[in-house]
């Protein structure tokens, strides 16, 4: 059985993290030559090809992609024990590692934690449900709250609220004097969507599927406060959780009805999106990510289980 050198699997973690031997050799604080020897080493010593090197640049083999998902655990398991032994249960420092699919349901944790932990670095990430779930799964993200969480035995989730999808428009539109829009009035009308990655857009979409009602999408934008910039500007009605959505002068939000319900779900009436703490089960928490969590009282718990 061939031996693994240490210092070279590091070496081979770190450039593979990094994209390359320059930021991978000062992120070590050690020489490039000597990062490059470690890893030459460790494809010599097994006869094996971790990396298609094309000039400053560095891209995984199959072997090295595969490699490095067993040394995000390796490594991600050493920083645990380095955690526990160095006793930083205080949180007199350390990082915390978040990430949200909107600032909006998650700022309020954060803020009652640095209040909590001063001394604890936070960092948040904001991007679409896919983006956060493969931090969670490369191990970057600590914890996440998310509006769109698969059926997935690997991951811990609660569910922490439901806000109604509502639809807004501009304040001097026909229908801002309306109490309620209902889904059928909707035919033809032109809308300004999200991203297809969106799930409110999703769950819109679904929701005209459902009541076989066709709008013009005029403009795709990939933020909320875009879309709201563009219905501002009267270019199309838009739609978002009501949780959502800041203040403004311009818009005005309108309740939707006749939306019926999802298959298999309970027909409430509204059109609701969800919202859920998330971790990865397999995952032991850092005592930040303990200390987070800990804002959450109700334990959290495997997707899809009882």
């Amino acid at each position: 059985m061939k031996t693994i050198i240490y210092a070279e699997l590091r070496a081979f973690h770190a450039v593979a993290m990094a994209g390359g031997f320059t930021a991978a050799a000062k992120q070590l604080r050690i020489t490039q030559p000597t990062l490059s020897s470690q890893v030459a080493q460790l494809e010599a010593r097994n006869g094996v090809t971790l990396f298609h090197r094309r000039g400053r640049k560095v891209e995984l083999t199959a072997l090295g992609a595969s490699l490095l998902e067993i040394t995000r655990r390796l490594f991600d398991l050493e920083g645990e024990a380095a955690a526990l032994l160095a006793a930083e249960r205080s949180l007199a420092s350390g990082k915390l590692a978040l990430g949200a699919d909107s600032p909006h349901h998650i700022l309020g944790r954060v803020a009652e934690f640095h209040r909590r932990h001063p001394g604890v670095r936070i960092a948040l990430s904001i991007g679409n449900s896919e983006e956060i779930l493969a931090g969670l799964f490369d191990y970057r993200l600590d914890a996440a709250v998310l509006a769109d969480v698969p059926d997935d035995p690997r991951l811990l989730t609660r569910e922490l609220h439901r806000d109604p999808i509502v639809l807004f428009v501009p304040r001097e539109h026909a229908w801002a004097k309306k109490a309620a829009i209902d889904i059928k009035e909707l035919a033809g009308q032109k809308m300004v969507a999200r991203e297809s990655g969106s799930v409110t857009r999703a769950l819109f979409e679904r929701a005209l599927a459902r009541a076989k009602v066709t709008v013009e999408t005029v403009l795709e934008i990939e933020s909320r406060e875009a879309v709201r910039e563009a219905v501002a500007q009267g270019l199309g009605f838009g739609v978002i959780s009501a949780a959502e959505m800041s203040p403004d002068p311009r818009l005005k939000m309108i309740p939707l009805r006749g939306l019926g319900s999802e298959k298999g779900g309970p027909d409430r009436g509204r059109l609701e999106m969800g919202e859920y703490l998330v971790r990865l089960g397999e995952r032991r928490p850092s005592p930040a990510a303990d200390a987070f969590l800990a804002l959450f009282p109700e334990p959290a718990r495997r997707r899809g289980a009882a």
